[in-house]
C-alpha cells in the first residue's frame, strides 16, 4: 500500500486534489458557449446529414410504402430502410429482439422509425421525409395501462419480493387502507439533443462521435448492424449536453443509423433529430399504476404492506425490466415493513419504449411508499412525520428489506433529526396552522420527507470500470477512464482523485474524451456509480504507476520503501526532496514504466432475481428535505416558498459539484412531480412534445428561500474512493416534499381530516380538483 502524509490546514496543499471545491473543468466554457459538442466539430468535406421517417399510426400494419418522391427529392443521396441494413436488425439493449431499428411490417407506435434519409443538407434531409407515401392497416392501440385488462402482455418477466405473510398481517392488523395511485412520467429534455456523426474508415472500420452514456453499447450495436466485429467501430464522446438515462440506450438509434450510412456511401453522416422527433421517438420516465394495501396498528405502526407497480413500458422492453425491478426495491424508502408483497408488471402499449431515466425506477417506487405514509397519518389524525420516524429501519433489528439485503448503513433517523430542527419544523407546522385557520383562500402546506437509494447496477456484471493513466516525462499526466461526462461532474471528480494520488495540481491531469479504443467493455454512466467505478479505477492505475516508482527510487537511492512519501509537487526520499518531474524523468531512464491500465469491481453484491433475494447494494445514500409551499384554493396555482435539504455525499470527493447535483436533481424531480405532464391521445399521438406544450421548471419556479447542506459528519461504511458517496440520483426524490406539501395545504381545506391521494404530476388542474374533492368528502 502506498502512502502521502495527511497535510495540517496550515501546510502547502496540491490545486485540486480530493476534497477541494473544484470547479467543473468546462464550466466556464458551458456559460461562454465554448465548450465543443457534436454539433459544433467542425464538417468534413462531404458531410452528408440524415433524417428519420417516422411512422404516422400507433398499431397496424405497413401494406404499401411508395418512396420514390423522397429519392427524387433535391440533395437527396440516399435513402435507406430494413432492407439496406448489413447486419442485424435490431438494437435491442437487452438482446430480446424486439426493438427494430426500421421496421418494413409491423407499426407498434406513433413516431416508430421505418426509413432514413441522407441528403446533402440537413434541411433537405427533413423536407425529403415529408414526401413518403405510406399506406397502413390500422388496428385498436392500447396506450393507457389502465386499460390493460389483468391478463395484459408483459414486455418482460415480473419481479415478486417477499417477506413474511403479508396478506395475513394486513387482514389481522387493527386497521387496514387500500387505494391507487398514479404516477407520470417524464421526458429527459436534456439541452443537447440525441445526435450521432459517423466517420468511415478503411475498411470495415467506423468512427462514430455518439452523444452517449453508453459507449461500449453502442459500438456493440453500430457493429451488430453492419455485421462486423467490435474492433472495427470506434465510439466516442467527449461531453454531452445533459443525458439523465436518456442518452443509456437511445442514443444507439442515432448512432447505428448515421453508421450504415456512412459506409454505405462512404462519406462522413450526422444525424441531428429536432426537438419535436426527439421528444416523439425516443423513450421516456416510466409512468406507473400503483396499487397498495397497508395494514397498521393505533400508533402507526406498519404490519404489512402489499403493493403491485403497473408501468407503461411501450412496445419493447428496453431497460424495462430493471426499471421496475428497482422501482420494488424502493417501495420501502427508509421504512421497516414486517411482512411485505411487492409485484411489478411491466405491460406492453403501442407508445415509445420508455427507459432509463435519472433515479431508474426508484423514485416512483418511493412515493409509492410515501403514500402510505400518507394514508396511515390522516386514518389516524396524526402528523406525517411522526408516522414516517416511527417506521424508519433500525440499526440492530428491523433492519431487512422486502429482498432480504440488510441495511447496515442507516443514518436516515439522525438526517431526519438534523433537518427537523435545522428547518425549525415544530415551529413552522404551528404558524401554517395558524396562517391557515385566517386565510380562506391562500393555504400553505409543510412537509418533511427521506431518502434511502440503493447505489449499484443491479446487473451485478455492469458494476466494473477501466481506466488508463500515463505520466509523461515533464511530469504531466494524460487520463482516460470509462465513463462519460454529461455536466455532472465526473470528469473533475476522477482527476481529483489522479491528483491526490499524486500528489500534484489538477491542471498537470489532461481530461480526454472518452473512447472505446483507450477503454474497452465498459459500463454505462449511470446508477449514480460513475465517481464509484471510475473514480477507483483511476486510483489503481495511478497507484500501480506510484509502486512502481517508489520500487525504483528506493533502490536507486538505497531507501526503505516506507521513507518516500508523496508531497504536494514533490517526493521525500529519505532526507531529500525531488519534485515530481524530476522523479519522473529519473524513472524514465531508468526504463520503469510510466503507463497503466487500472480495474475495479464492486465488491460484496449478489442477486437472485428468481428468489427476489440477495444483496442488490453495496451500500445506501440518505437524505431529507422539508418543502413549504402555498396554494390558491381558487385556481390551484402554487408556488414553492421555502426548501430546506440536508443531505449526506459520504466524505464529498468535491462540496461544489455535490451542491450542484443536489439542487440541480431537486429542481428536475420537482418538475416531474409539478409540471411535467406527458399526455398521449387516443391515435397515441404525443401532444406534449415542444417546450410550449412540455414544462419543465424554469428558474422563476425554484423555491424562494433554497438552502442545502452537506451532512459535515458523514462516511461511507464502505471503502468506496476515499470514503464518498454517489449523488446523481438520490437528491432526485428529496422532491417528494414538494408533492407532499402540496397534499398538506389541500388537505387544510377539510381540517386535515382527508386524505387528498393527490396524483403525480401535481398539476395546478389536479390541485384544484383534489382541494374540490377534499372539500366536499370533509363536509359529509
Amino acid at each position: 500500500m502506498t502512502r502521502h502524509e495527511t497535510l495540517d490546514p496550515g501546510k502547502a496543499r496540491i490545486a485540486g486534489g480530493v476534497a477541494s471545491d473544484q470547479k467543473h473543468d468546462s464550466a466556464h466554457k458551458h456559460v461562454s458557449g465554448e465548450a465543443v459538442y457534436i454539433d459544433d466539430m467542425p464538417e468534413p468535406a462531404g458531410t452528408l446529414h440524415a433524417c428519420l421517417g417516422l411512422s404516422e399510426v400507433a398499431h397496424g400494419t405497413i401494406t404499401s410504402m411508395d418512396l420514390s418522391k423522397v429519392r427524387a427529392a433535391p440533395g437527396v443521396v440516399a435513402v435507406l430502410t430494413a432492407d439496406d441494413i448489413p447486419g442485424e436488425n435490431d438494437i435491442s439493449p437487452t438482446g430480446l429482439h424486439d426493438e427494430p431499428i426500421f421496421t418494413n411490417e409491423r407499426v407498434q407506435f406513433f413516431g416508430q422509425p421505418i426509413f432514413a434519409v441522407i441528403a446533402e443538407t440537413r434541411e433537405a434531409a427533413r423536407r425529403a421525409c415529408r414526401l413518403a407515401k405510406i399506406d397502413y392497416s390500422e388496428e385498436p392501440a392500447l396506450i393507457d395501462i389502465a386499460d390493460a385488462g389483468a391478463d395484459a402482455r408483459l414486455v418482460t418477466a415480473p419481479l415478486k419480493l417477499e417477506r413474511g405473510d403479508s396478506a395475513a398481517a394486513i387482514a389481522t392488523a387493527p386497521h387496514s387502507i387500500k387505494g391507487q395511485m398514479r404516477v407520470g412520467g417524464q421526458d429527459h429534455f436534456y439541452l443537447e439533443g440525441q445526435i450521432a456523426f459517423a466517420m468511415p474508415g478503411e475498411d470495415g472500420d467506423v468512427t462514430v462521435f455518439s452523444s452517449t452514456q453508453h459507449p461500449s453499447e453502442v459500438q456493440h450495436m453500430v457493429a451488430h448492424a453492419l455485421g462486423v466485429s467490435s474492433h472495427a467501430v470506434t465510439i466516442e464522446v467527449r461531453r454531452m449536453g445533459g443525458g439523465f438515462g436518456g442518452k443509456e440506450t437511445q442514443a444507439n438509434l442515432f448512432a447505428v443509423v448515421s453508421a450504415i450510412a456512412a459506409k454505405k456511401l462512404n462519406r462522413p453522416v450526422k444525424l441531428r433529430p429536432d426537438r419535436d422527433d426527439d421528444m416523439t421517438a425516443t423513450g421516456k420516465r416510466h409512468d406507473f399504476l400503483i396499487d397498495y394495501e397497508v395494514g397498521f396498528d393505533d400508533e402507526g405502526a406498519i404490519l404489512g404492506v402489499d403493493f403491485t407497480y403497473a408501468a407503461r413500458c411501450g412496445y419493447a422492453a428496453d431497460l424495462s425490466g430493471p426499471v421496475t425491478d428497482r422501482a420494488l426495491f424502493h417501495c420501502d424508502n427508509t421504512y421497516f415493513y414486517p411482512a411485505a408483497r411487492a409485484v411489478s408488471r411491466p405491460l406492453y402499449t403501442n407508445t415509445v419504449s420508455n427507459t432509463a431515466f435519472r433515479g431508474f425506477g426508484g423514485p416512483q417506487g418511493m412515493v409509492g411508499a410515501e403514500r402510505i405514509i400518507d394514508e396511515v397519518a390522516f386514518a389516524l389524525g396524526k402528523d406525517p412525520l411522526e408516522i414516517r420516524k416511527k417506521n424508519l429501519y433500525g440499526t440492530d433489528d428491523r433492519n431487512v428489506t422486502p429482498y432480504h439485503q440488510t441495511v447496515e448503513d442507516n443514518v436516515a433517523e439522525r438526517v431526519i433529526a438534523e433537518l427537523e430542527e435545522s428547518s425549525d419544523y415544530a415551529a413552522r407546522r404551528r404558524e401554517i396552522a395558524a396562517f391557515n385557520a385566517k386565510s380562506p383562500v391562500i393555504k400553505r402546506g409543510l412537509a418533511l420527507t427521506p431518502v434511502k437509494f440503493g447505489i449499484s447496477f443491479t446487473a451485478t456484471h455492469f458494476n466494473q470500470a477501466g481506466a488508463l493513466v500515463h505520466v509523461y516525462t515533464d511530469g504531466s499526466v494524460h487520463l482516460n477512464h470509462g465513463g462519460t461526462e454529461m455536466g455532472q461532474g465526473l470528469y473533475t471528480k476522477v482527476a481529483q482523485v489522479v491528483a491526490e494520488e499524486f500528489q500534484i495540481d489538477i491542471d498537470q491531469v489532461k481530461i480526454t474524451a472518452t473512447t472505446t479504443g483507450k477503454v474497452p467493455n465498459t459500463s454505462a454512466t449511470a446508477a449514480s456509480s460513475g465517481s464509484d467505478l471510475n473514480g477507483m479505477a483511476a486510483q489503481d492505475a495511478a497507484r500501480q504507476i506510484k509502486n512502481r516508482l517508489i520500487d525504483f527510487a528506493s533502490e536507486a537511492h538505497d531507501v526503505p520503501k516506507d521513507q518516500i512519501v508523496f508531497l504536494p509537487g514533490r517526493v521525500r526520499i529519505g532526507n531529500q526532496e525531488i519534485p515530481f518531474a524530476e522523479l519522473i524523468r529519473e524513472a524514465y531512464m531508468a526504463r520503469i514504466q510510466l503507463s497503466a491500465a487500472g480495474f475495479y469491481k464492486t465488491p460484496k453484491i449478489h442477486w437472485d432475481r428468481d428468489k427476489g433475494e440477495g444483496r442488490p447494494f453495496y451500500y445506501f445514500a440518505y437524505g431529507a428535505a422539508c418543502a413549504e409551499v402555498s396554494i390558491d384554493t381558487l385556481t390551484g396555482e402554487y408556488m414553492v416558498e421555502r426548501v430546506d435539504i440536508l443531505h449526506e455525499t459520504g466524505r464529498s470527493l468535491n462540496r461544489a459539484i455535490d451542491i450542484g447535483q443536489i439542487e440541480g436533481g431537486f429542481i428536475q424531480g420537482m418538475g416531474w412531480l409539478t409540471t411535467e405532464e406527458l399526455v398521449w391521445d387516443g391515435k397515441g399521438r404525443l401532444r406534449t412534445h415542444a417546450p410550449s406544450t412540455y414544462k419543465i421548471p424554469l428558474a422563476s419556479d425554484r423555491p424562494k428561500v433554497f438552502n442545502v447542506a452537506l451532512a459535515d459528519w458523514a462516511e461511507n461504511a464502505e471503502p468506496t474512493v476515499h470514503r464518498s458517496k454517489a449523488v446523481g440520483e438520490p437528491p432526485f426524490m428529496l422532491a417528494m416534499c414538494v408533492l407532499h406539501a402540496l397534499s398538506d395545504a389541500v388537505a387544510s381545506v377539510a381540517d386535515h381530516k382527508v386524505c387528498p391521494r393527490l396524483d403525480a404530476p401535481a398539476t395546478p388542474e389536479r390541485v384544484l380538483m383534489a382541494v374540490e374533492r377534499v372539500r366536499a368528502e370533509g363536509a359529509r
